[in-house]
């Protein structure tokens, strides 16, 4: 794991190559596409919630009785739609117990701007741990406008997990929003014309939803 710039961190792992490698591949179907994300979606979780603070409880053994840990705060998880929602369900199989909530933010193809259009969003969000999921930050537009959304009704606590970053999308997150911790498995070399990430995995919500 290397931290490359404030509030940045790289989740450098030999499992998190193998699986990001397995996600690039043009060749890897839905099926195979979903199951890895899925897997990369855990490891990534586990960096994300490695700083959350725990209480102590009283645990009772079979043998004994012992201080255990619980999360001091509830978790919520946003993915942003429709994308991230393929990094959910790895994450719910480590915290079932996770409060989900929904952006939609869709990516104007022509300006590459964001255009919001749908939000619910939990009442807890100012006392909760929030992390926000979107496989891609590319341009940092949708990522921008999610935190700036959570933050308006009271989030304070701000983690963005992604597989894939570029440059410009994590200087535009640090420049709008640097309290926000971003945890990625790697920083690709930048964008194309048509602002996709290079050498990127193509449009990650097509090819988890087969569309």
């Amino acid at each position: 794991m290397s931290s490359e710039r404030s509030g940045l961190t790289v989740l450098d792992h030999p499992l998190v190559r193998v699986e990001l490698s397995v996600l690039r591949d043009v060749s890897t179907g839905t099926d195979g596409f979903r199951s890895s994300l899925n897997r990369l979606a855990e490891l990534l979780f586990m960096e994300a919630t490695r700083h959350f603070e725990t209480v102590p409880v009283r645990v009772k053994t079979p043998l004994v009785e012992t201080t255990g840990a619980v999360l001091a705060r509830k978790v919520v998880l946003v993915p942003i739609l429709r994308a991230g929602l393929g990094l959910l369900d790895g994450m719910l199989d480590l915290l079932p117990g996770a409060v989900v909530a929904h952006l939609g933010i869709a990516r104007n193809e022509e300006t590459a701007c964001p255009e919001p259009y749908y939000a619910k969003l939990p009442a807890c969000l100012p006392e909760a741990e929030v992390i926000v999921l979107d496989p891609m930050l590319a341009t940092g537009g949708s990522a921008c406008e999610a935190l700036k959304q959570l933050k308006a009704v009271g989030a304070k606590r701000l983690t963005m997990v992604t597989v894939l970053s570029c440059p410009q999308g994590v200087a535009a997150v640090q420049e709008a929003h640097p309290d926000v911790k971003i945890i990625t498995g790697v920083v690709d070399e930048g964008l194309n014309e048509k602002n996709y990430i290079v050498p990127g995995l193509g449009d990650a919500g097509d090819r988890y939803f087969g569309t």
